[in-house]
Parts: C-alpha cells; sequence; structure tokens
C-alpha cells in the first residue's frame, strides 16, 4: 500500500486547489453545482461514519495499515467491499462541486487509478491470503465499489 488514502485524496484535493488558484475555472455557473456538492459531500460523511462503526462493532481496524482481525460483510460491506473509499471519493467530489472547481475533477481520474493500483489492490491481495475461500466467496457476490 503506497500511503492512507484520505492523505492521498487529500494531497490530490489540495494540488486540484493550488491548479485552481492558478488558472482558475469554473464548472457552471448554475448554482445547482454547489447544491449537488453539499449532498455529496453529505453523503460521504454519512457512508464513512457507518462504514467506520460498522469496522468497530466488527472488533476490527480501520486502519488499512494495521492487521484485520475479520472479514466485515455487513453494513455497508454488504454492497461495496470499499465502503471507506466510496465515501472519500464522494466527498471528494462534493468538495470539488462545492467549490465550482474544475482542477480537482480532472484530477479525480488519476486519483482513482492511483487508489486502485496502489491501495485497494494490495489490500485485496492480503484479504485473500488472510481470509482465502471466505474472501473469495464475498469478492464474487459484492462489487469493488459501488
Amino acid at each position: 500500500m503506497i500511503g492512507l488514502p484520505p492523505k492521498i485524496y487529500g494531497g490530490a484535493l489540495i494540488l486540484g486547489i493550488l491548479l485552481q488558484l492558478i488558472d482558475p475555472a469554473l464548472l457552471s455557473r448554475s448554482p445547482t453545482v454547489r447544491w449537488s456538492g453539499a449532498v455529496l459531500l453529505a453523503l460521504g460523511l454519512g457512508l464513512a461514519v457507518w462504514g467506520r462503526r460498522t469496522l468497530e462493532r466488527a472488533g476490527t481496524t480501520v486502519n488499512p495499515f494495521g492487521s484485520t482481525t475479520r472479514l466485515v460483510t455487513e453494513g455497508p460491506f454488504r454492497f461495496s467491499r470499499n465502503p471507506l473509499y466510496v465515501s472519500l471519493t464522494l466527498g471528494y467530489l462534493g468538495i470539488t462541486l462545492l467549490l465550482n472547481a474544475v482542477w480537482p475533477l480532472l484530477l479525480l481520474p488519476p486519483l482513482l487509478l492511483i487508489v486502485q493500483l496502489g491501495v485497494v489492490g494490495p489490500e485485496e491481495r492480503y484479504l485473500e491470503e488472510t481470509f482465502g475461500d471466505e474472501y473469495r466467496d464475498y469478492r464474487s457476490r459484492v462489487r469493488r465499489w459501488f
């Protein structure tokens, strides 16, 4: 794993905001953009809280560098193998829309590729090594993102 996902998302967002300050470009003049951003940010925060609480109730760590003690398949993990990364993506996109900024939006595809290759891939290999058939069965039933 290349780093903590919140720091990866935060770094990309900061870079996007800096680029936006250097070369301002609006997504839209419509206030709908900002309202949509607020909704996405709220959804991201709600999903993050739900996912974190689910992991804590299961007695396993939220820290991706920690040792996973149990494969969690309840709560938001019924719908996505990575609901906390989905929540970070929703939050990132929500902030981008609230700022009405083009640059962070342009950085989203490379950010998702970095997260997929540098975080999700290694995590999935670790979970398969740790939980074997139990994880493979879960992976066959539940989508990676949404």
